[in-house]
């Protein structure tokens, strides 16, 4: 009977997504006229069989001869319906990855395609079923259909299970402050969490539990469940919109167009001024930014901006280096003192290492050596935003654009992999964005260029120095790309040297 099930199956096989040229259905369709005969010649034996013992009763005997007859042929059956059976799996995953290819190529038309609406492609992404209501509204609890968000902008918040609650707590201000910019009915939006998982791994109650945790923080909308989230779809996330585990925000408008593949950069520079959070909206705010202070702590610290609108010199700097942080900010307090300019200063960490930034933290604390965040989440906003803004004009194509905010924001991320850094401000204005080797020596050797201070001032002097001391030393850049990172760009040029740099790849 298995045997017979399994040549009906093949039969059965859907002939617009599998061919005879395909080996596994040629190879079985080969050995299928042999596993019929063994089949019927294994079902008049077994009829010869019993008819005798009905025939005959308990005078009817079977010779060991026979008995291993019929085992043989039930062993050569058995293996017959295992070859058969294999060759079917194999013809039902060809199968798969060809309705897979066919969902994948029908998401790609469907994206090049004007809509009247979004809900065509939110069906795709989402749930093509009307009868299942596919979201969770994350303030109510309950499930709803997708017609919730037809017509608005939608955006999809797109990451694996865990979600760390530095992310969630930030974008769900950003997401609150953005909503009443959302007046007209053109510009409202909503945000859906689209959690993406492997599918090769089985669904299990631990990955259940992480979901339920995760999905019981989001305030938005949320899949019901990510099993409604189809294989072509994961491949469309991850080929198309360059998904690598790391969250992304892709946007669509109220046609289901696609108007930002990631907003979350700008959402993490710019908070709700990037609303609506298109491509367009991105470059404008790019264009419009220059070189200060509140660019790097905008949205993080009101006490800096305090600081900036007094005019007041400001000191942000950072590494992980005890003895290093301890010369620089006695350095900088003395050349402030010798000075006689008002200084303060912020330790702002880095963007790994945690435990070393709090033992960094404990000493500042000790000594009363500057200000600093105490809340570890303002350190990775900070460094967050940073790496935002430079996948942001990775995304935009404009990753090597020569302009000073980009060459200045690429020093400070690489200087963040290599020891300490500072940056000097004015108020708002950059008088310096070193790396601690020439920053520290420029404080230190504060005796041999006062002596400008009179003529120049003192941010030309400081700046003067610095410069002498950085062309001296003339350090080149470095930066490391995660490989959850998404967009990497195949080339960049050192804001140093403005040459190219060499790509390595680290396992």
């Amino acid at each position: 009977m298995n045997v017979t099930r399994c040549v009906v199956e093949f039969k059965d096989l859907p002939p617009m997504y599998i061919t005879q040229d395909v080996p596994a259905l040629s190879t079985a369709l080969a050995h299928i006229p042999t596993a019929v005969y063994w089949t019927i010649r294994n079902v008049v034996v077994c009829a010869i069989k019993i008819t005798n013992l009905t025939t005959m009763g308990h005078e009817f005997a079977i010779s060991t001869t026979e008995a291993f007859e019929l085992y043989t042929f039930a062993h050569d059956l058995d293996n017959i319906h295992k070859h058969l059976r294999k060759q079917l799996s194999t013809c039902y995953q060809h199968i798969d990855e060809r309705r897979e290819h066919e969902s994948f190529q029908t998401l790609l038309n469907l994206f090049e395609t004007i809509h009247i609406d979004n809900m065509k492609v939110l069906k795709a992404l989402i749930c093509a079923r009307d009868d299942i209501h596919p979201l969770i509204d994350g303030s109510t609890r309950r499930t709803i259909s997708l017609d919730a968000l037809r017509r608005k902008n939608v955006l999809l918040f797109i990451s694996g299970l865990e979600i760390s609650q530095d992310e969630l707590s930030i974008l769900e201000q950003i997401y609150n402050e953005s909503r009443p910019h959302a007046t007209r009915l053109d510009s409202q939006y909503e945000v859906v969490w689209i959690p993406v998982v492997d599918r090769s791994i089985k669904w299990n109650e631990s990955m259940q539990k992480q979901f339920e945790n995760t999905q019981s923080t989001i305030p938005w909308y949320t899949v019901h469940h990510p099993s409604l989230i189809d294989k072509a779809v994961i491949r469309f996330i991850k080929e198309v919109w360059h998904f690598r585990n790391k969250p992304i925000l892709v946007v669509l408008n109220p046609q289901g167009r696609v108007v930002c593949p990631n907003a979350i950069h700008m959402m993490w520079i710019w908070g709700s001024n990037a609303f609506p959070f298109t491509s367009l909206r991105e470059d404008t705010l790019w264009r419009e930014e220059t070189w200060r202070l509140e660019l790097l702590v905008n949205g993080i610290d009101p006490m800096i901006l305090n600081w900036i609108k007094e005019g007041k010199y400001i000191f942000l700097y950072g590494g992980d280096d005890v003895e290093w942080v301890r010369k620089f900010t006695n350095s900088a307090r003395a050349v402030a003192q010798a000075a006689r300019i008002p200084l303060e200063m912020v330790y702002v960490g880095k963007s790994s290492k945690r435990e070393q930034v709090r033992r960094v933290i404990t000493t500042i604390t000790v000594e009363k050596l500057s200000y600093y965040w105490q809340d570890l989440t303002m350190t990775w906003f900070f460094w967050t935003r940073l790496e935002g803004m430079l996948f942001s004009k990775i995304q935009l194509g404009k990753a090597d654009d020569h302009d000073v905010v980009m060459q200045e924001i690429k020093k400070l991320l690489s200087y963040d992999k290599e020891g300490g850094w500072a940056v000097l401000s004015k108020g708002s204005d950059i008088v310096v964005n070193g790396h601690g080797t020439t920053i520290l020596p420029t404080l230190v050797e504060y005796d041999t260029w006062k002596e400008h201070i009179s003529e120049k001032g003192f941010d030309a002097s400081f700046r003067d120095h610095h410069d002498k001391l950085h062309g001296i030393a003339h350090p080149c850049c470095r930066f490391e790309f995660p490989i959850t990172a998404g967009r990497i760009p195949e080339t960049m040029s050192c804001p140093e040297c403005q040459r190219g740099m060499e790509r390595l790849k680290h396992r």
